[in-house]
């Protein structure tokens, strides 16, 4: 069943198109990867898909176009988006972001609080640190886990092993996985293709706005123009 769906997308800034016809197909429970090179529109995507561009074309939940996307509606939607740059609030701790996290359903319960620190045992030691101290990969923890502190359907993650150590980087997939196990549906945009596409069951590759391939991840690994371009071998 198809949970999310982009048909003919189109997104500019400016004068910029950054988008050109975008359509893809993400069901319900999948884990897919956006691959390409920087500026091939994959943030682009993430954005079209949360509202934080305006587009044209349609964007479809449960089979239902979603009209006047605004990131709030598709937050109370059940889409999580995690931004490049991790967007923590530096000068805050790290339980008040959490809890910032559950906004979508009122307050942040005790059970979803642990929940979060059974995947980061870190962010609980650091609980009552300001979240700009932290490092960069406590950081994206943090990012990730006031996510998942919205309860999401769609959870969107941009980049999230950038300027982590690879130990690190394979930390987060780690748990992606776990989620991803647990029902959650991930969009990942991610430049380790190797990380992505050991994780994921579906990816597509964008080139200058365009879905040019797509496919199950498995596949793609032994393509030969995504090994040559993006695996390097």
């Amino acid at each position: 069943m198809s949970l999310l769906e982009l048909r003919d997308v189109e997104a500019r800034y400016g004068e910029i198109r950054a988008l050109h016809g975008v359509s893809l197909t993400v069901a319900d429970g999948d884990f897919v990867a956006l691959l390409g090179a920087n500026g091939a529109g994959k943030t682009t995507t993430l954005r079209a898909i949360s509202g934080t561009v305006k587009t044209s074309g349609d964007v479809l939940l449960d089979g239902h176009k979603v009209f006047r996307r605004t990131p709030e509606g598709m937050a109370r939607s059940g889409v999580a988006h995690v931004p490049e740059g991790r967007g923590t609030f530096t000068t805050l701790s790290v339980l008040d972001n959490l809890r910032l996290g559950a906004w979508v359903h009122g307050t942040a319960s005790p059970r979803d609080l642990a929940h979060v620190f059974e995947f980061f045992p870190r962010l609980y030691e650091r609980r009552t640190q300001q979240a700009g101290l932290l490092s960069g990969g406590e950081q994206q923890m943090l990012a990730l886990g006031r996510a998942m502190m919205a309860k999401p359907r769609v959870l969107l993650l941009d980049e999230p092993s950038l300027g982590l150590a690879p130990l690190v980087a394979r930390e987060i997939f780690h748990v992606l996985g776990q989620l991803h196990e647990g029902g959650t549906t991930i969009v990942v945009v991610e430049q380790n293709a190797m990380l992505a596409l050991e994780h994921a069951q579906h990816a597509y590759v964008l080139e200058t706005g365009r879905v040019v391939l797509g496919g199950e991840a498995s596949d793609l690994r032994k393509n030969e123009s995504v090994r040559r371009s993006y695996l390097g071998y």
